[in-house]
């Protein structure tokens, strides 16, 4: 099979990438990017494991092919965390969810984190309704979503140059 080209911007940084046409956005960025953080679940779009904010929304990267991804932004959860001279600094996110006891397993975290990502950039602010209604397609078999939700609540994020 003849390998397309595709340039995508991932986590901050332009990659040129090789892909099949049939591959999904998640194997390629398992396999071709390297990037393990994205979970393969149901691998049809149920779980919600597999979510990465592409073009500032959450999609399922099981049901988008690789080649679709050529020119897009896409943030995964590997992105979230910076790494800065006196170490590893969590998203807000992260920090929220480790205080609210917000990850059990931690195979549907990375969606779940990248589901509320997209959220709050658009929603610094949601209503627990709207928090619900953003992970709705994201599946956790550990938890009764009360902590996730908890967390995501609680999270405190930087808009412009005020905390909320």
């Amino acid at each position: 099979m003849v390998k397309r080209i595709i340039e995508v911007t991932i986590n901050g940084e332009r990659q040129t990438l090789a892909v099949e046409p049939f591959r999904t956005l998640l194997d390629v960025l398992r396999t071709e990017a390297g990037l393990t953080g994205t979970k393969k679940g149901c691998d049809v779009g149920d779980c919600g494991a597999c979510t990465v904010i592409m073009n500032g929304q959450p999609v399922n990267a099981c049901l988008v092919l690789g080649v679709e991804a050529d020119g897009a932004v896409l943030e995964t959860v590997e992105g979230l965390a910076t790494v800065t001279e006196a170490g590893l600094k969590l998203h807000p996110l992260q920090t929220s969810f480790l205080k609210y006891g917000a990850a059990q397993c931690g195979f549907c975290t990375p969606g779940i984190l990248m589901a509320a990502k997209a959220l709050l950039d658009q929603n610094p602010r949601p209503s627990e309704a709207e928090v619900r209604v953003a992970i709705a397609g994201n599946i956790c078999r550990c938890t009764g979503f009360a902590k996730i939700v908890a967390a995501i609540l609680n999270t405190e994020i930087e808009v412009g140059s005020r905390q909320i």
